[in-house]
């Protein structure tokens, strides 16, 4: 049985970057997860972009959390790949991730990244990425 909204909030809370980043998550479902992060000056690089480092991590963090909705909380992410297609700015950078096809062990997911000021969002990348089940004993 999948986690509810509420306990995959705390798994996210219970991450330290997560909490530096003040992300949150606001959809956890079988239609889909949806993490936002609020966009500050910190998280921007010398162009005034959001850094693609924590474009990185939101794809990361929703596609994860997609493959665990899918297979289970033991999971991690064993690859991704990210394709940025435009600049992020605005107020809030919005990953929304999908499983694409659940095994098993394993599941393979699909994220959109936008960008939203206001009314206004905006495609910012995509990332696909395989979620994998870890046996308790490997985390040593």
């Amino acid at each position: 049985m999948p986690l509810s909204l509420h306990d995959a909030q705390q798994v996210l809370h219970a991450q330290p970057f997560s909490e530096l980043l003040g992300a949150e998550l606001v959809q956890f479902s079988a239609e889909g997860i949806e993490l936002r992060v609020p966009i500050s000056e910190q998280l921007k690089q010398q162009h005034g972009f959001v850094h693609g480092g924590v474009i990185a991590y939101a794809a990361d963090n929703a596609l994860t959390f997609a493959g665990g909705f899918a297979l289970g909380p033991s999971v991690v992410t064993s690859e991704f790949k990210i394709n940025y297609v435009r600049p992020v700015l605005g107020r809030v950078l919005i990953a929304r991730a999908v499983v694409v096809h659940a095994g098993r062990k394993q599941a393979v997911c699909r994220c959109e990244i936008s960008s939203q000021d206001g009314d206004t969002e905006v495609l910012c990348a995509l990332a696909q990425g395989t979620i994998s089940t870890i046996d308790r004993r490997d985390d040593a």
